[in-house]
Formats: structure tokens, sequence, C-alpha cells
């Protein structure tokens, strides 16, 4: 069975699919094939909730770079086509107590299906 992979602050860009790429702290041990359960949230579930699987994703590439190194055509892969470089820096920033020079894992994925099915389990 695949690892689930949270997209809690981008779970409409993945039932979109316009998010093709993904930057997290760690999840070092991925490599290109490994598929992954797009889920709306995998950790901090309140008693009886369930996961919700938005679909499945497969990694086409892994690459470790700075923050700070993201590009406007990044955001864009990222989900984000209105937001400047500097602010999804910021943005990652907040959410993962991080800073602009952290490097960080970034994730090219693909989707395995052409639309996500939600799946309730």
């Amino acid at each position: 069975m695949p690892r689930n992979m949270s997209f809690m602050l981008t779970t409409q860009q993945i039932v979109d699919q316009t998010k093709t790429v993904t930057r997290r702290l760690g999840w070092d041990f991925l490599k290109p094939g490994d598929v992954l359960n797009a889920c709306e949230k995998c950790q901090g579930m309140r008693k009886g909730h369930k996961i919700v699987r938005l679909g499945q994703i497969r990694v086409i590439s892994t690459a470790w770079e700075p923050l700070r190194n993201i590009t406007y055509e990044e955001c864009v892969r990222e989900g984000f086509p209105d937001m400047a470089p500097e602010d999804f820096v910021t943005f990652f920033c907040e959410h993962n107590n991080c800073a602009p020079n952290t490097y960080v894992n970034r994730i090219a994925f693909e989707y395995c299906k052409p639309k996500c099915d939600i799946i309730r389990s």
C-alpha cells in the first residue's frame, strides 16, 4: 500500500491537478517511480475522522535546493500561479517553521489517473 502524503494547504490544487511539484522538509527516502496517496490531511486528526484520499501520484524526481531559489514558474507548478516567489517563501516558512535559506526537498510528480477520485476510508 502506498504511503500517504498530506496536501492540507493545497487540497484544491491536487483535486484540480494544477499542482505538479511540492516542497517538503524531509521525505528524503523518495525515489522516482514511488507512488503516494495524495491526502487531504494525514496527521493530527480527531478521533473518528478518516483519511480523505484525493488520488494517487507518482514521483518523477527529487532534489534538495534552497527554498529561496524558487522561481515564478515553480510557484505555478506548486499550484500558486498568482503568487510571487518571495510570497511563496514567506507562506512556506510560516507553515513549516523554517527560514528562506532552508534546503527543501523539491518533489516533482505526475497524477496516476486523469481525474482525482476522492476516496473516503
